[in-house]
């Protein structure tokens, strides 16, 4: 797997930093000794400018170049899950409850190694900002950072981010131009009917059966609603009611994921569940009210720097270590807003075969480390040459 020279030469210490970070997780807005080890790491290299507190525990750093030139964005994510760690390894977590399961810790590393890289060499025009940021797991900090205005305040004017991806051949590269990861919003019915003995169902408003009305007729939505060509999923995933066997519940709730990949087609759901759920409140006469909270936007990469990133990583990993057709994710991603605010690119970097991620026995694979970390320094050298 080739990668700049002088970045395998400090392979080892990335697996140190990494496996550090590996053993001190941390969740969500709360990353403040991930990036009190990451602004160390960054006053090593002797990086230019270091903004701490955004997003409260995010970084922004900054790298010169050679002369005047636009600003390019890379993103790592720090935080971890709330997951007990069952790997065993020598550098597991130390933190009961906590692991990195989804390899935020070595996103971090990576991008840690191209600003070393960077900021020794400098062959770059413009400015570099790299970006560390807390709160992925479903907290937004993406979201939160841009809201704070990081990409008007450093002049960003694209944006980067990898993810490293189990299952997929070992420091090969995946993405696609547009959607590549999806919307993510959840709905919540509540049921409000009367309870009975379940002997005498008669006398009563059953929210169970209204529940299971409501959860059929959901899938209706995917299968005679969404045009065939639109792709939609629809999860039901809990269902809550009663309390023993001979007793019709008083209420009942259940929760559903939606994972779609443009607005069009979100409104349209939204629309159709509240119209279900009315329906089916008033067929089993029972109260119902649907809460339907949007997540994360669909992750969207411009069709130009998708196809220079795919450049890069053929650049980094050879022609035939890159797919750059693959088909889209139904998972999310809050790079999704930065990605809405500026044009760029999201790619998945393959770490052989392992564990899955959000897994207790998932690990990082710090050989792929070097490989992230050249891609990003030569996005920034491809994207912004020097002279």
């Amino acid at each position: 797997m080739p990668v700049h020279n002088r970045i395998a030469d400090y392979a080892q210490e990335m697996t140190e930093w990494r496996r550090h970070l590996h053993r001190h997780p941390e969740l969500r807005f709360d990353c403040f000794e991930t990036a009190r080890f990451v602004v160390e790491r960054l006053r090593d290299f002797g990086v230019d400018e270091v903004h701490e507190g955004i997003a409260q525990s995010g970084v922004v750093a900054i790298i010169e170049g050679q002369g005047a030139g636009p600003v390019i964005g890379l993103r790592a994510d720090m935080d971890a899950l709330p997951i007990a760690e069952t790997t065993g390894a020598a550098h597991a977590s130390t933190v009961p409850g906590v692991m990195h399961a989804c390899g935020h810790d070595g996103h971090t590393t990576m991008l840690l190694g191209a600003a070393r890289y960077l900021a020794e060499t400098r062959r770059f025009a413009g400015r570099v900002a790299l970006i560390f940021q807390p709160a992925e797991e479903g907290a937004g900090g993406a979201r939160v950072m841009v809201e704070e205005g990081i990409l008007d305040r450093f002049g960003i004017e694209r944006v980067f981010a990898l993810h490293n991806a189990p299952g997929v051949s070992e420091g090969s590269f995946v993405t696609r131009p547009g959607p590549f990861m999806a919307a993510v919003d959840t709905a919540t019915v509540r049921i409000a009917g009367r309870g009975g003995h379940g002997a005498r169902p008669h006398e009563t408003a059953d929210p169970i059966q209204a529940a299971i009305a409501m959860i059929q007729a959901f899938q209706t939505i995917v299968s005679r609603n969404v045009p065939a060509g639109d792709a939609v999923v629809i999860s039901v995933t809990q269902i809550h009611a009663g309390s023993a066997d001979n007793i019709i519940p008083d209420a009942s709730w259940f929760g559903a994921t939606i994972r779609s990949f443009d607005d069009r087609v979100r409104d349209l759901v939204e629309r159709r569940m509240g119209e279900i759920v009315a329906g089916q409140a008033a067929a089993f006469g029972v109260q119902a009210e649907l809460d339907y909270a949007r997540g994360y936007p669909p992750t969207v990469n411009d069709a130009e720097e998708a196809a220079f990133a795919v450049e890069v990583a053929r650049e980094v990993a050879g022609a035939g270590m890159v797919e750059d057709a693959a088909a889209r994710e139904f998972i999310s991603e809050d790079f999704a807003y930065m990605l809405a605010a500026r044009p760029g690119a999201y790619l998945f970097l393959g770490q052989g075969e392992s564990a899955g991620l959000h897994q207790s026995g998932y690990d990082f694979n710090d050989a792929v480390a070097p490989v992230g970390a050249s891609f990003l320094a030569r996005v920034v050298e491809r994207g912004q040459p020097a002279g």
